[in-house]
């Protein structure tokens, strides 16, 4: 074990930024950025494209969705119990690992649904309907009312979504498409079966690359997972241990290095839900307290952000052809200035159809209101 220094809250910043690929964009294949990153949110359906867009240099829509059809990347459930991209390698043992927290799913947003259902029966029939063929989730509510006819045909279809592992192939996850989500056996659309018995450890040190250094609530939070303590505390002379400046402990990879805190950090536009604000249980290092409703005004919202300095410090959106930005301060000139630009560029990315992208400041957020 080797104990560090503190680590200020700039050195944790810039260190995550340099994991997630924030400072400086890459030229990676699509596959290799997506597997740094474990898996990116992928609930909004076009949000990996923006999240993707800002790590890698010139990057273009075809490249996720042609890696999406040739199925080397998989979009399904597994972390956190919501919809994620991954490499279809990285699926085969991310989703049975978080199937216990996932078995727990139906019951917790459901109850009243599919109280009584015997959900190892739901299961094993919603396994024997999908077996061998594609079906929307609609369609295989349907099929699974059949052997369950006084349930509701929706809630069934979600159970099941939670309880086997299947994933949604393309034209779910593809640019712009929006519809029925189609709804396959992971094993069958991937054509491997899923490790039987997927390591926790895997997990935790992945994790760590990509959003180390941490300590054991953050990879809860990320993951989903509880009662990783003792699993940490196995890894531990394995591990670096740092502290940050208020004195808690955090974990990282032996080779692992903290970035220069002074490194600069150019604006970047994240998509809803970007694994860089939902990665720790402390999310200090990239967003302000004061900041965080702004962020996040609902439980289940997690908005489209920019970061100046390296710091959420605004919002977006794409509406009817064009980009809102609404900073939370007034900005300075030059940062000013580097935020019209990459929302110009954004603009560009997100335009359809040939229109001109245009960028538009919520005047009232500019000049310091809320």
């Amino acid at each position: 074990m080797n104990r560090m220094p503190s680590l200020s809250t700039r050195t944790l910043n810039r260190t995550l930024l340099q994991r997630q690929l924030l400072l400086d964009r890459v030229t990676w294949p699509v596959a290799d950025v997506v597997g740094r990153l474990v898996a990116m949110q992928g609930q909004e359906p076009d949000a990996p494209y923006v999240g993707l867009w800002t790590r890698v240099t010139g990057f273009r829509h075809d490249a996720l969705s042609t890696s999406l059809r040739e199925r080397r990347i998989v979009r399904g459930a597994h972390l956190r119990t919501t919809q994620h991209l991954a490499l279809a390698d990285d699926f085969r043992w991310l989703r049975p690992l978080l199937q216990p927290r996932l078995d727990r799913a139906p019951m917790a947003g459901l109850r009243r649904e599919i109280d009584g259902v015997d959900l190892a029966e739901l299961a094993a029939v919603a396994r024997r309907t999908l077996a061998g063929k594609t079906l929307t989730r609609r369609e295989l509510g349907v099929l699974l009312a059949e052997h369950f006819p006084d349930r509701r045909p929706g809630p069934l279809a979600v159970s099941a979504h939670f309880l086997v592992a299947m994933v949604h192939p393309p034209p779910s996850g593809l640019w712009g498409r929006r519809g029925p989500v189609p709804c396959a056996l992971a094993e069958d659309w991937i054509g491997r079966d899923l490790e039987q018995a997927p390591s926790v450890a895997t997990l935790v040190t992945r994790y760590l690359a990509a959003f180390g250094p941490a300590d054991v609530k953050d990879v809860q939070a990320w993951s989903g997972l509880t009662r990783l303590r003792e699993v940490v505390e196995e890894l531990r002379p394995r591990l670096r241990v740092h502290r940050d400046e208020h004195g808690r402990e955090l974990f990282d990879l032996p080779e692992a290095e903290p970035a220069d805190p002074e490194l600069p950090a150019p604006v970047r536009f994240l998509p809803a839900f970007d694994n860089l604000l939902l990665g720790h249980a402390d999310r200090g290092r990239v967003i302000a307290d004061a900041h965080r409703k702004l962020v996040c005004p609902g439980q289940a919202t997690v908005r489209p952000t920019f970061l100046v300095d390296g710091f959420v410090s605004g919002v977006w959106a794409h509406r009817e052809g064009q980009l809102l930005v609404s900073p939370f301060r007034e900005l300075p000139g030059g940062d000013l200035d580097e935020v019209t630009r990459e929302a110009g560029r954004l603009a560009a990315f997100l335009a359809e159809d040939g229109t001109p992208p245009t960028v538009r400041f919520d005047n009232a957020l500019v000049s310091g209101g809320r």
